[in-house]
């Protein structure tokens, strides 16, 4: 009766996290947190589920002292987290002159806020925007301000992930005024919560550890089991296909050699100073779903935009991407800016109107999008996009657009060359000179490595991103391991469901070699790619959506490789999750730019929290595809009809799968509570709290709690069958696409932005 209740209870438990997600985003978070994460009913489901489960584990007389205090951990945990929720308080404290104050705001439902007093007195001195040098990029926000007490005043500086704490209370950057005179600070007391709930979290590190190097444990035991050389088969190797694309004819373009010297000068685009190449590739990808146009590559579609408008204008090099604005407005698939305006009217302006109004049908979003398409080559050809002069005064650097209204203090000699210098090269560029047209080039060239300052990237960093622009990496890798896992899924599927299949042969060993090379050579690609993207921005690769799944294609073949040596059916697995997150990233609408990292994130406990999720999901990625290839190889013996020694020979191999499926699934759980964990500590050191109900944390702990069920093999002995086993591992990846996808794209929250 207690098994049942407790299942129930945790069942309960995972509806009621998942149901308050999604009201979140309906009803907003006010809505969410005063109604269903702070109700003592909500409060009241998780102190049953802890009591039961403490009854359970009593009548069950669990002895091992691991599994015991890795359940009292998470007793501990939520032990702490009542202490926060009964006896801390926290709010908002505005800073804003010299005067100073005791008083701050605290939030008590979504219609009401009461003012509470501290026990000191602050005062601001200074509030500080840094910026990433030559750009509008903030990378950082300190506030300086004074703690009165009494007679004492202690001076003190608090900024993005750097707290300051005094008496109990931790002070944390949170806002400031849009004058910047200004600034808000959270203000947090948890005098015995946070030092519970840390040591829950050390526990749980601990015994999520030792369950992996116990010598006794399941964990090693499942390593060493002899179904793992049974299922271990051979794969074999097919020629790759290339892909060639469509060409098309280009209008007069600019040649190339001028177009790469115009692409080697610098730009401020997207907050950070790159080269020119970089923005041309984004624009042409953009506008035209490809890194060219016909013969002509990015730099000169670019250029070409620039100096020969009338042209472009009525090339067809605008994709539109919605069968229904083809057919409302006649367009074709590919189509010219001109089709967009008739009689001086632009026929999208009035539904990209009525889309930030509020109409977010799928026309309206389609008009939107394509709005945004026109509106890139507008500031194009009007100068804006091109934020290529800088100015460098005080050490602080300025990038300036040909349209930008000048400063006077920038002096006559400047302004008359930031003015002259673009009608300069149109007038070259329409009479054909490309002598004098490169020479002026150069001269902008000069100019900006002479008045770019400290903004302007270092050698190493532009000589990284040519290289990168220059090889679609992503692409690239895709096909090619889609195409090998493809292939040796086939094969090895074939030789898993073939009756009394002969030994490995000296030529499958060899096929074996040559998959794991090729294997180790996309693993070695797809590294020197992330860190191309390293040395360019200067951050880990893991600030944004398109950086996470390039990361977690990387978990996925270096796991493989590891795993390589207890089971060859790893490489298959391997190329064909690496290849599906390498898809996922190249025909997303994940933004592939490399830009300078939001403030907050610039936290080295981050990186570790985002690098410990993205190998859990990869290790999980890979027990999906375990469960999968089990039901393909019974769906094929079911449609062969295979007699009793066939059926013998699948159970083993379905048992073989589940044996690996579990090798991966204890560090996965185990990378996924260590995850959870570490980035509840950066929040507590960047938010001033370690647990909020964000949609992403509530997901993740949900996908945690779903896959910690399977582990639970002596309490649930139907997990310990194969086929029920791979069926709720393939059911519980819907978990992680949740998690990633949908809390990312859907719900939203502080974890929008990876």
């Amino acid at each position: 009766m207690i098994k049942k209740i407790s299942a129930a209870l945790y069942v309960l438990v995972i509806v009621l996290m998942a149901t308050a997600s999604i009201i979140e985003n309906f009803e907003g978070t006010p809505f969410a947190h005063q109604y269903i994460y702070g109700s003592w009913w909500f409060n009241l489901s998780w102190a049953l589920l802890a009591g039961f489960g403490i009854a359970y584990i009593l009548k069950q007389r669990v002895r091992k002292w691991d599994i015991l205090l890795l359940h009292l951990s998470f007793i501990v945990i939520l032990g702490g987290a009542f202490l926060t929720h009964v006896l801390s308080y926290s709010g908002m404290i505005h800073l804003r002159g010299d005067q100073p104050t005791n008083q701050y705001s605290e939030m008590i439902s979504m219609e009401k806020t009461e003012k509470h007093t501290l026990p000191f007195y602050v005062r601001l001195d200074k509030f500080d925007v840094k910026y990433h040098s030559g750009t509008e990029a903030a990378a950082d926000y300190a506030t300086y301000f004074s703690i009165i007490d009494g007679r004492n005043t202690i001076h003190a500086k608090v900024s993005m992930n750097h707290i300051f704490n005094y008496r109990g209370v931790r002070f944390y950057q949170a806002s400031y005024d849009t004058d910047n005179m200004g600034s808000y600070l959270s203000v947090n007391s948890d005098p015995w919560g946070v030092t519970v709930t840390y040591t829950g979290y050390a526990l749980l590190f601990l015994t999520l550890l030792w369950l992996l190097i116990d010598p006794k444990g399941t964990f090693r035991r499942l390593l060493t089991s002899p179904l793992l050389k049974r299922g271990a088969l051979s794969i074999a190797l097919l020629t790759l296909f290339s892909i060639v694309p469509q060409s098309s004819r280009a209008a007069t373009t600019i040649d190339k050699a001028t177009a790469a010297s115009f692409g080697n000068l610098f730009v401020n685009y997207n907050n950070r100073i790159c080269p020119l190449q970089t923005l041309a590739i984004d624009f042409t990808k953009k506008i035209y779903g490809k890194r060219h146009y016909g013969d002509a590559n990015a730099e000169q579609v670019l250029m070409s935009w620039i100096f020969y408008t009338s042209q472009w204008n009525n090339e067809p090099v605008i994709k539109v991407n919605s069968h229904e604005i083809c057919s409302r407005f006649g367009l074709p698939e590919y189509t010219c800016l001109n089709a967009f305006f008739h009689n001086g009217e632009y026929t999208l302006g009035r539904y990209a109107a009525e889309y930030q109004q509020g109409q977010t049908d799928a026309f309206h979003k389609a008009c939107a999008e394509m709005d945004n398409k026109i509106t890139l080559i507008m500031q194009l050809q009007q100068g804006s996009l091109l934020t290529m002069l800088p100015d460098t005064h005080n050490g602080r650097t300025t990038w300036y657009a040909p349209s930008d209204s000048l400063p006077q203090q920038l002096g006559r000699t400047k302004i008359l060359f930031f003015k002259n210098i673009f009608p300069m090269l149109y007038s070259q560029v329409t009479m054909g000179q490309e002598t004098t047209t490169r020479m002026l080039i150069d001269k902008l060239a000069l100019y900006q490595k002479k008045n770019g300052g400290s903004s302007l990237p270092s050698d190493n960093q532009v000589k990284a991103e040519h290289i990168y622009n220059a090889i679609p990496f992503a692409t690239i890798l895709f096909i090619v391991n889609l195409t090998l896992g493809f292939v040796a899924l086939l094969f090895t599927i074939r030789r898993m469901t073939t009756v009394h299949a002969p030994a490995i042969s000296a030529t499958q060993k060899w096929v074996n070699r040559c998959l794991s090379g090729m294997l180790m050579l996309s693993f070695l690609a797809l590294s020197f790619s992330l860190a191309l993207r390293w040395l360019i921005s200067g951050n880990i690769p893991l600030s944004n959506g398109y950086e996470s799944m390039l990361s977690v294609a990387w978990f996925v073949q270096l796991l493989s490789i590891i795993a390589y040596r207890k089971a060859h059916i790893v490489l298959v697995f391997g190329f064909l999750l690496s290849g599906f997150f390498l898809l996922v990233s190249h025909i997303s609408q994940m933004d592939p730019s490399i830009g300078p990292m939001m403030p907050v994130l610039n936290s080295p406990l981050l990186s570790i929290h985002v690098s410990i999720i993205m190998m859990s999901y990869a290790l999980l990625a890979l027990t999906f595809i375990c469960g999968l290839t089990a039901f393909m190889i019974i769906g094929v013996n079911r449609v062969r009809g295979m007699n009793h020694t066939g059926s013998s020979n699948t159970d083993i191999q379905t048992e073989s799968l589940q044996v690996l499926s579990r090798i991966f699934l204890y560090p996965a759980v185990t990378t996924m509570g260590l995850g959870i964990f570490i980035g509840a500590i950066w929040a507590n050191i960047s938010w001033g709290t370690y647990w909020s109900w964000d949609p992403k944390e509530t997901w993740a702990l949900i996908t945690f709690m779903i896959y910690a069920v399977v582990l639970h093999t002596q309490s649930l002995p139907l997990f310990r069958k194969p086929i029920p086993y791979h069926l709720y591992m393939v059911i519980a990846f819907l978990s992680i696409i949740m998690t990633y996808f949908g809390v990312n794209y859907i719900l939203g929250g502080m974890h929008s932005y990876a």
